[in-house]
């Protein structure tokens, strides 16, 4: 186990055999006690957000049911009602960047009481059996975890989750966080996935007070980057293509911006990083920061591009011991971790709250890079569920 990665908490229960989940069991997720909730969501790749009613089910044993405050709206978002991804299935509600208050446990929940304030990140359930799992790293789950949305539910009998642009959902207690008591809660959601996606691999660097860390891309992830980075006593080199964002930078901390389409200061920053988080998810040229990197620095990819990247020089890591890597968000207890320290030390998302009437235009606005940085949904305003579930 990594230096310095939270132990896990004791995972129970075991995914049942795929096999055995056939459409009674189904059927039995949605059976009496469910609860109807209103929520905004796709029914086809090209219907925009629109008004629905999903049904959640009854609280189970080891189940926390929780009324939605506020979700972040994630780029991810867009892609998947969208189908930009492909294999979705419709209706799809979106959401998992989720925050609010428990309503309702299970008989066996001991650790979370009603009226807490909690959270919900990327991940609703993992095979818990796994040595990824064992060892705090559901999100590299070798069976799959099974996402917030749009992911078949094997715990719940194949049922597909339906994500936080909802009133209320009801999750199992292992993959429920604990929000601290005085962070805004419309700005802690975020951290539920570019928090910890950006936290998670700084923590794995084990980032510490003299070291200096590069952050390529000032978006929803990179702005995060920033300010976990300065928390952690770090010195900070924000990388952008935009000399209209060198005061934002400055603004959330970053000590040295650098335009990275100007040659003689790319050349000025050689040799002066000891880690990059990469946020990019466009296709770029990796080996001009490689040069800025010490011997043993690395450069983490979190930015996932569609389309294939210009070949990365062997050469530039060989010389120097430099390492690259790739993250995706981070286990449970990482993931409490992470809350905790933004927590301590005051850091939260910038945030641009928007209503469900707002939705569509928030997507488009996200898809132009039109949000400084992250639009998180009013849950309040999504309105009374109909009479009848569509998902």
């Amino acid at each position: 186990m990594t230096p310095g990665r939270p132990v896990p908490p004791p995972l129970a229960k075991p995914l049942p055999n795929s096999e055995t989940s056939d459409t009674t069991a189904i059927n039995a997720a949605h059976a009496d006690g469910a609860t109807l909730v209103a929520a905004y969501g796709a029914t086809a790749p090209d219907s925009g957000l629109v008004p629905l009613t999903v049904s959640r089910r009854e609280p189970k044993a080891d189940d926390v049911e929780i009324a939605i405050e506020f979700c972040g709206l994630c780029h991810s978002d867009v892609h998947a009602t969208r189908g930009e991804w492909g294999g979705d299935t419709y209706p799809l509600i979106p959401g998992h960047e989720i925050v609010g208050r428990v309503t309702r446990v299970g008989s066996a929940v001991d650790d979370f009481t009603v009226g807490e304030r909690v959270g919900v990140g990327c991940m609703v359930d993992s095979c818990r059996e796994c040595d990824s799992c064992l060892d705090g790293l559901e999100q590299y789950c070798e069976n799959g975890i099974t996402g917030t949305y749009g992911s078949k539910d094997p715990r719940n009998g194949g049922a597909i989750t339906q994500g936080g642009y909802s009133t209320s959902i009801v999750v199992d207690r292992n993959y429920v966080l604990r929000v601290p008591e005085g962070m805004d809660p419309a700005a802690a959601a975020p951290l539920l996935c570019a928090g910890i996606t950006t936290y998670s691999p700084l923590n794995h660097f084990e980032v510490e007070e003299g070291d200096v860390v590069g952050v390529v891309g000032l978006g929803g992830l990179g702005h995060m980057a920033v300010k976990i980075a300065k928390a952690m006593g770090a010195e900070v080199t924000v990388f952008t293509t935009s000399e209209q964002k060198f005061e934002a930078a400055r603004e959330l901390g970053a000590d040295h911006v650098i335009l990275s389409t100007d040659p003689a200061a790319m050349e000025a920053a050689d040799r002066s990083i000891d880690v990059i988080i990469d946020t990019v998810a466009a296709p770029h040229d990796l080996n001009p920061y490689f040069r800025t990197l010490r011997v043993d620095g690395a450069l983490f990819q979190l930015g996932l591009p569609s389309e294939a990247m210009p070949p990365v020089n062997p050469g530039a890591l060989i010389r120097r011991r430099i390492a690259y890597a790739g993250s995706m968000i981070g286990g449970i207890a990482e993931t409490q971790e992470m809350l905790d320290f933004c927590a301590e030390h005051g850091v939260v998302s910038d945030v641009e709250v928007v209503g469900a009437d707002q939705l569509n235009e928030a997507f488009d606005r996200m898809v132009a890079g039109d949000v400084k940085y992250r639009f998180v949904l009013d849950v309040s305003t999504l309105g009374s569920p109909a009479e009848k579930a569509d998902a």
